[in-house]
Formats: C-alpha cells, sequence, structure tokens
C-alpha cells in the first residue's frame, strides 16, 4: 500500500512542478523584449526556477528544524515540568537559529531574482 501511495505522490509533485514551470516560462517569456534573443529567456527561467527551488527546500529544512525543536522542547517540559524556563528559552534559540536558514534563502531567492550577478557578466 506504501508503494502506491508513494508513486501517486511522486506522480502529483511532477504535475504540479510541470504547472508551475510552464507558469515561469511564459511570465520570464513575457518579461524579456521581442528583439532580444532566446538565451535570455532560457536565462530568466533558470534564475526563476533556481530562486523557487532555493526557497522552496530552505523552508522545508527550516520547518523541519523548527518541528524537530518544538517536539523535544515538548517531550523534555512534559518529563519535568520544573525546568520548563531553561528549555523554552533552548528552544527559542534553537528555533531562530533554524529560521535563519529560511532567511539565507530568502536573501538568495531575492538576489536571483532581481540583482542576479551573472546577467551583466553574460550579457552585458
Amino acid at each position: 500500500m506504501y508503494r502506491n501511495a508513494t508513486k501517486l505522490l511522486f506522480a502529483l509533485a511532477a504535475v504540479v512542478t510541470v504547472c508551475l514551470m510552464s507558469s515561469t516560462a511564459a511570465f520570464a517569456a513575457d518579461a524579456i523584449p521581442a528583439g532580444d534573443p532566446l538565451i535570455k529567456v532560457i536565462f530568466a527561467v533558470g534564475a526563476m526556477i533556481g530562486a523557487g527551488l532555493a526557497i522552496g527546500l530552505g523552508c522545508i529544512g527550516a520547518g523541519a528544524g523548527i518541528g524537530n525543536a518544538a517536539a523535544g522542547a515538548s517531550e523534555a517540559v512534559g518529563r519535568n515540568p520544573a525546568a520548563q524556563g531553561k528549555i523554552m528559552m533552548t528552544m527559542m534559540v534553537g528555533m531562530a537559529m533554524a529560521e535563519s536558514i529560511a532567511i539565507y534563502s530568502l536573501v538568495i531567492t531575492l538576489i536571483l531574482i532581481f540583482a542576479n550577478p551573472y546577467k551583466t557578466f553574460l550579457f552585458g
């Protein structure tokens, strides 16, 4: 049963990915002026897909880290309620560290979309 569910999940993820990428390609093609070569459109689409992957994977990792920290803190408070203050402070620091990964991925995404350093290198 789990194999069929896994195959179905991967097929659904592939369909969603294709749908999202097709709209990105259409918007990137509209954003580039008509006289420019196709390589600029491909570059813009690649930058947008890279930005989407950066923020998506970065937030998945941050979400997993924050969830793990909250689960561990909840279990620790359940076992020793007297140490709740120290546990919560440590949990908050851990959650802030995990959330910083999502902020770094947001910065990378914004750089890829708005201030791509390779655009001037490749196209002048």
